[in-house]
C-alpha cells in the first residue's frame, strides 16, 4: 500500500501478527500498542484504510462472480477492543450481497440442544461470499472455560465432561477448520489484542459520553476481574488452532487506526493469493452474446 510518501510493505507488516503455528506462541510477546513503527497523521491513516477497502472491494467482486471460494473472518476480543468498529470500517465499501454478517450472543434453548458447533455451521458463508462472525465457536473454549456455569448449562452427558474437555474442543475446532479449508473456505481468525489499561479508558469514555452509555454493561466490569484467566485461555486456544490453512492474526488493538489497517491488509492479501478472476466466456457464450446484441440493436 502506498499513500504519497508512505510506503507500507504489507507482507512484512502482516508477518509480525500472523500466527500459523502454535509452537512457542506466547501472547505476552505481542504488544497491544504496537504500530509496526508507523507514525502517521490521522488523515493519512484514513487514506491508507480507504485504499485497502477499495482493493478489497475489487477482490470481493471477483470472488462473488467466480463463485468457487468463500471467506470466513472471525473476530474475537475482550470487551471494548473494537470489533464492531473494525467490522464497520473494513467492510464499509463491500457489496452487501456478497457478505454475510452474524453476531453470536448467548445460545438459546434450541442451540443448547445441539453440539457447540451447530449454530456456527448454520451461519457459514456460501461460495462467493465473505462471512463475518462477530465472536465465534471460540467462545466455547473462552467464556465457557472461564465460567463453569456456562459449560454446566450445555446439557452434555456428565461422563463426557472430563478434565480434557478443553483440549478436546480445541482439537475438534482445529479439525473442523481444516475441513472447511479443504472445501474451499478461507478461514481467517482475528484476535484484537487490547490492553487492560486501554479497555479501562474506553469503558470510562462510554460512561462519560451519553450517546455511548448503551454500549456499557456492569457485566463488563465483572469480566475484567477474569482478565488473566481469559488471557491464558486465549493463549492456549491460539496455540492449539493456528495453522497455515486457518491462521490467527493477533492484532494490536490499542490504536484503532492501526487495527483496521492490519485487518483489511490481511483479508485483501488472502483474497489476492486465491488468484481470483471473472468467469471466462466460452465461444458458444460469445456467439449467444453476439446474437443478443443483434436482437437489441
Amino acid at each position: 500500500m502506498m499513500i504519497s510518501s508512505i510506503d507500507v510493505d504489507v507482507d512484512k507488516l502482516l508477518a509480525g501478527y500472523r500466527i500459523e503455528s502454535g509452537k512457542g506462541f506466547r501472547l505476552k510477546k505481542h504488544k497491544p500498542d504496537d504500530t509496526a513503527g508507523l507514525s502517521i497523521p490521522k488523515a493519512a491513516a484514513a487514506a491508507l484504510l480507504q485504499q485497502g477497502v477499495d482493493r478489497l472491494s475489487v477482490q470481493q467482486d471477483m470472488l462473488y462472480a467466480q463463485d468457487r471460494w468463500s471467506v470466513l473472518c472471525m473476530f474475537q476480543a475482550m470487551d471494548a477492543a473494537g470489533k464492531d468498529g473494525t467490522i464497520k470500517h473494513v467492510f464499509s465499501g463491500l457489496n452487501p450481497q456478497g457478505c454475510h454478517v452474524f453476531s453470536f450472543k448467548q445460545p438459546g434453548p434450541v442451540e443448547l440442544d445441539h453440539d457447540f458447533l451447530w449454530r456456527h455451521a448454520r451461519e457459514l458463508p456460501s461460495r462467493g461470499q465473505i462471512g463475518i462472525h462477530n465472536r465465534s465457536w471460540y467462545e466455547e473454549v473462552l467464556v465457557a472455560r472461564v465460567h463453569p456455569a456456562v459449560l454446566a448449562g450445555q446439557k452434555l452427558p456428565p461422563r463426557l465432561v472430563s478434565k480434557h474437555i478443553w483440549r478436546e474442543r480445541l482439537e475438534d475446532i482445529a479439525a473442523y477448520e481444516r475441513y472447511l479449508a479443504r472445501q474451499g473456505t478461507v478461514v481467517l481468525k482475528f484476535f484484537l489484542n487490547v490492553s487492560q489499561e486501554e479497555q479501562k479508558e474506553r469503558f470510562l469514555q462510554r460512561l462519560d459520553e451519553p450517546e455511548k452509555n448503551w454500549k456499557f454493561s456492569p457485566r463488563d466490569v465483572a469480566e475484567r476481574r477474569h482478565w488473566d484467566t481469559y488471557m491464558d485461555a486465549y493463549e492456549e486456544a491460539i496455540a492449539a488452532t493456528a495453522t497455515p490453512q486457518a491462521p490467527w492474526y493477533v492484532v494490536p488493538a490499542d490504536r484503532k487506526w492501526f487495527t483496521r489497517l492490519v485487518v483489511v491488509a490481511a483479508i485483501e492479501r488472502a483474497l489476492t493469493q486465491l488468484k481470483l478472476h471473472y468467469p471466462e466466456v466460452t465461444e458458444a457464450q460469445r456467439a449467444a452474446l453476439a446474437e443478443a446484441r443483434v436482437a437489441l440493436e
